[in-house]
């Protein structure tokens, strides 16, 4: 994306010839070989201030690339201290995170033990003035690599995502569609079908630096068309009985792949607990 490009090279000449910045990075997925990106893909930017206050409270600065038309400040107490955050939209379409550091906070994020996640998974150091970044780890990009369960683990999923289905139908039944939306989209997908979704990818994949990205954004990818029209039926509108056709349709494909999981990993399937689950949600779904 050629505006985006130009606007990279606006903040690193800036950067050069302002005295007060003595470092810069840009991290995230332009700089991850395991993330897709696209013409929509942001520019992650880290800058080093000898002192960032005025840069932190004041924003005339992030006019000089380019007109913003909506921007996000975080303060450093949403970071423990390390950083700022502006996330600025400007009106050609590309999005600058920009994340300010002190050098003294730099520094000390660089002597940490491991990598903050934000740099293990990619960076490249655009400006350093003083030779800050020296010390600076290599990424290994494990932190956005799926890890394997332990059986405990696999367990308290299988448990949970059972357990909270029955949420979804008293609320189907209730035609309480925006607590049952809550459940099957903020709880059952997110916290059950996403992550077994990508212990069945990896499982597949013998756990070789396997990455389906954020929130499933690379299932398609990995997934036969089979099984991914089976994961399209698990999504549902407003209508009462489309809902539960996605609710039993994700039942269904946490089955499936539970027990190919379970197969493989030697685990115990808890069939007894399903079947007695489906019972109570047909009963539920068929009361008066």
């Amino acid at each position: 994306m050629k505006v985006r490009e130009e606007k990279l090279k606006q903040i690193i000449h800036w950067a050069e010839n302002n005295p007060d910045i003595r470092a810069v990075l840009l991290t995230s997925s332009l700089v991850n070989p395991y993330a897709p990106v696209d013409d929509l893909s942001d520019l992650d930017v880290e800058l080093v201030f000898e002192n960032r206050a005025s840069y932190e409270s004041g924003n005339e600065w992030i006019s000089l690339f380019g007109d913003p038309i909506s921007m996000i400040e975080e303060d450093d107490s949403v970071f423990e201290g390390k950083h700022a955050m502006k996330m600025v939209l400007y009106k050609d379409h590309v999005k600058v995170d920009f994340k300010l550091y002190q050098v003294a906070e730099f520094i000390e994020e660089i002597n940490e033990e491991t990598l903050p996640e934000d740099w293990d998974v990619g960076y490249k150091v655009l400006v350093d003035k003083d030779h800050l970044t020296k010390n600076l780890k290599p990424p290994t990009y494990q932190s956005v690599m799926i890890q394997k369960p332990t059986e405990k683990k696999f367990h308290q999923l299988m448990n949970d995502f059972w357990w909270d289905t029955t949420y979804v139908a008293k609320c189907l039944k209730r035609g309480d569609i925006f607590y049952a939306k809550f459940m099957s989209e903020n709880v059952l997908r997110t916290d059950y079908l996403v992550p077994l979704i990508e212990w069945y990818i990896a499982e597949n994949h013998d756990w070789n630096n396997i990455t389906t990205n954020k929130h499933g954004r690379l299932f398609k990818q990995y997934l036969s068309p089979e099984l991914w029209n089976k994961v399209e039926a698990t999504f549902s509108g407003n209508d009462i009985e489309e809902n539960w056709k996605a609710l039993y349709a994700c039942a269904d494909l946490v089955h499936e792949l539970g027990t190919s999981l379970a197969g493989k990993m030697h685990f115990i399937y808890p069939v007894k607990l399903e079947q007695d689950i489906r019972n109570y949600l047909t009963e539920i779904q068929s009361t008066p």
